[in-house]
């Protein structure tokens, strides 16, 4: 983790055990003493980040994770967003996707924040985009964690 942090979002996650090729990919595992899993969290998945200021905790699923899984957020153990990362080179080919961005069942994307992160950040350390799909306001996930170091994880 020697990068530094670019904006307020700085580590990314990933669970070692698991992700097969993440390596090979440029993903590298990040560690975190993870919550109980919300019940809103589907089966699987596993807290991969600390508390995010303006976004919450992050929740992937190692099986899924490296090929496009969908990565889910929480504050307060309550479910905020749903969030994909797409490569440039994804984008540039023309590459599509379908019910990617999907809310968890229950919710409903309130707004869409869309993030180029040219230098990647730890977790995806390449040129990409961070898609998040937002469960509640622009305003309200802007105070999500402000205590918390912005070196947290992402």
């Amino acid at each position: 983790m020697k990068r530094k942090a670019i904006k307020r979002i700085v580590l990314r996650l990933f669970i070692w055990a698991g992700i097969s090729g993440a390596t090979a990919l440029g993903l590298r595992p990040v560690y975190v003493a993870a919550q109980q899993r919300p019940a809103a969290i589907p089966a699987g998945y596993v807290q991969v980040s600390p508390c995010v200021p303006g976004m919450g905790e992050h929740w992937a699923n190692p099986a899924t994770f490296h090929k496009g899984g969908t990565i889910y957020g929480t504050y307060q153990a309550k479910p905020v967003f749903s969030e994909i990362m797409v490569t440039q080179r994804d984008f540039a080919s023309g590459k599509s996707w379908e019910d990617t961005l999907a809310p968890l069942p229950g919710y409903r994307i309130d707004h869409v924040d869309i993030e180029f992160m040219p230098h990647g950040h730890p977790g995806m350390t390449y040129a990409h985009y961070d898609i998040h799909g937002y469960y509640v306001s622009h305003a309200r996930h802007r105070l999500f964690c402000r205590g918390a170091s912005s070196q947290a994880a992402h």
